[in-house]
């Protein structure tokens, strides 16, 4: 495949992908009032127990914040119901030019990737209300605590978003490594860079900048790379018992050769 060629593949995928996001948006910015009454919750709960609701609340320092933001959660529901398009638009980029084989692989990428984003979602979603109020808490007693809309709904939709993105990482290795890509071995050698930049996205990705949220964050993707590896090394056997005999070359005749 061309140069040009792979640029047509990428700009066609990129219109599928964004297509798909703008139809889901559109259902977010219809049930937008329903979700970010979900997202404001843990604002609200903290403020019920604090027994003052005036000294928690969200706060729009300007007139366009509201529609910007209707807009951030829309296009982000979007993202989070259409997925399942993405995710297969990413992975046929990746692997051009499928096989039988490749396409069935590129399925099963599919079935399980999807699954696994929406539960890292809904982990973080989980864990959003105990980071607020931890984070909360610091305020001193009888203190304001007014949250700049956009940075209050910044901070929670990448908190989700950054979850989401690390339970895929399992998903993506066994892919690679079943389309020959990424043998068993070379991931197990490389797994102390791996949790080098384990960390490293988790930093970069956690809105807030204390350790916990990192720790959190990095904790399940070190469980689910190891295993992945786990799996590659399955795959690998089921790989090399099934290898046809003629592949076996001697080392004698392989030398001579």
């Amino acid at each position: 495949m061309s140069l040009a060629e792979h640029l047509r593949e990428l700009r066609n995928r990129i219109m599928i992908a964004a297509g798909a996001i703008l139809v889901g948006a559109i259902v977010g910015w219809i049930y937008y009032d329903t979700i970010i009454g979900r997202l404001l919750k843990p604002l609200k709960d903290v403020a019920a127990q604090r027994g003052d609701q005036g000294l928690v609340n969200i706060n729009f320092g300007g007139m366009t914040d509201p529609f910007a933001t209707k807009i951030t959660v829309s296009l982000f529901t979007g993202l989070i119901l259409t997925s399942p398009v993405w995710l297969l638009q990413i992975w046929g980029f990746i692997v051009p030019g499928l096989t039988k084989k490749e396409k069935r692989i590129a399925r099963l990428f599919t079935v399980a990737a999807v699954p696994l984003f929406l539960a890292g979602c809904y982990s973080a979603f989980v864990m959003v209300p105990k980071a607020v109020s931890v984070l909360l808490d610091f305020t001193p007693s009888g203190a304001f605590n007014l949250q700049e809309g956009t940075a209050y709904l910044n901070f929670v939709l990448k908190f989700i978003l950054a979850f989401g993105c690390a339970f895929l990482l399992p998903v993506f290795l066994v892919a690679l490594n079943l389309a020959g890509v990424l043998p068993a071995r070379t991931m197990l050698k490389a797994w102390r860079p791996a949790v080098m930049i384990i960390f490293i996205f988790a930093a970069v990705m956690t809105p807030t900048p204390d350790a916990y949220t990192m720790i959190v964050l990095a904790t399940p993707m070190i469980v689910l790379f190891f295993a992945s590896v786990g799996l590659a090394f399955f795959f690998d056997r089921r790989r090399e018992q099934n290898k046809p005999d003629w592949l076996d070359v001697p080392d004698d005749q392989a030398s001579a050769l």
